[in-house]
């Protein structure tokens, strides 16, 4: 039988009778029509020129020539499932390279560990993190996902809420043995505060609890959110941080836990015309998965 004239087929559809023992059988086994099996059979006999099966009742029996060559057509299938097995796994293989968006801080703090999580769970993903407090890039193109703590609400992305962060007031253990530890929200004001820059978002929320305050009353003001945090743990004074942010800061616990600041929703967002993509979805499942898990390991922190 020469290279040029060999059928698979033929070689599969031998092997499904020599084990089952009759052609009826090996239909059943393999989903053919006897009759093609036994085409197949009368095909690859001839190209042997010789006989590979004795017919005795109602099944077969293997020939000498069809022992000889059944070790053979079994190598040769273990071949060819392994080669099936391959090429799933390529077609399956998630290649290429996903852009996040994300906050300063949710890039600083929360995404770290996820993304390291990613890189193990799916290796050929090479992944772009754009650290930024710009709402605009998904809709610019500028990144395939997006994590905000706001929701998107322009039609052209899909947004998924994956839970809340909670805002804590926290200071450094150094701080609070210098300065005491506060005991209601009105003796934060006796406190070194750190506060944002232009941003009146913590004057904003003070207010709202009937403690207006102004931007003096911030020691140190920064709109840099990493910076910002940097400072509560160096020391400076209290802020306001997320509480995912302490499991970083082993020496930064929260004060005042009768204070209520309403939590930030942390949003996944993707553009309407990507999402079907294989590649952007396989990543945004695994963060819709993987962040809700790593904002509730900071609960009781």
């Amino acid at each position: 039988m020469s290279g040029e004239s060999f059928d698979w087929a033929l070689v599969r559809s031998f092997l499904a009778v020599i084990e089952a023992g009759s052609l009826m059988g090996a239909a059943r086994r393999i989903g053919a029509q006897q009759p093609t099996l036994s085409r197949h059979i009368a095909e690859l006999e001839a190209q042997l020129g010789a006989p590979l099966f004795e017919r005795t009742g109602r099944g077969v029996t293997p020939t000498a020539a069809g022992l000889a060559i059944a070790d053979s057509a079994r190598q040769m299938k273990a071949g060819a499932d392994a080669l099936s097995r391959t090429l799933a796994g390529q077609s399956n293989a998630a290649t290429g390279t996903v852009r996040i968006t994300a906050s300063q801080i949710v890039a600083a703090w929360l995404l770290p560990d996820v993304l390291t999580a990613l890189r193990y769970a799916e290796p050929g993903i090479e992944v772009e993190l754009v650290a930024s407090n710009q709402i605009s890039n998904l809709l610019q193109r500028e990144a395939d996902i997006a994590v905000r703590m706001v929701r998107p609400t322009q039609a052209s992305l899909v947004a998924r809420k994956l839970g809340d962060v909670d805002i804590v007031a926290a200071a450094h253990r150094s701080y609070l043995a210098r300065a005491g530890i506060p005991h209601t929200p009105q003796d934060l004001l006796q406190h070194s505060l750190i506060g944002y820059d232009r941003d009146d978002a913590i004057l904003r929320g003070f207010g709202a609890r009937g403690l207006p305050i102004s931007r003096a009353q911030f020691v140190l003001r920064t709109d840099d959110h990493i910076a910002y945090g940097q400072l509560v743990a160096a020391g400076a004074g209290i802020g306001f941080v997320p509480r995912y942010n302490l499991r970083h800061w082993p020496k930064v616990q929260p004060v005042l836990s009768q204070l209520r600041i309403p939590p930030l929703p942390c949003w996944l967002a993707v553009h309407r015309e990507i999402r079907a993509n294989r590649l952007v979805r396989r990543v945004y499942d695994f963060l819709a998965d993987a962040i809700p898990r790593e904002i509730a390991r900071t609960e009781a922190l």
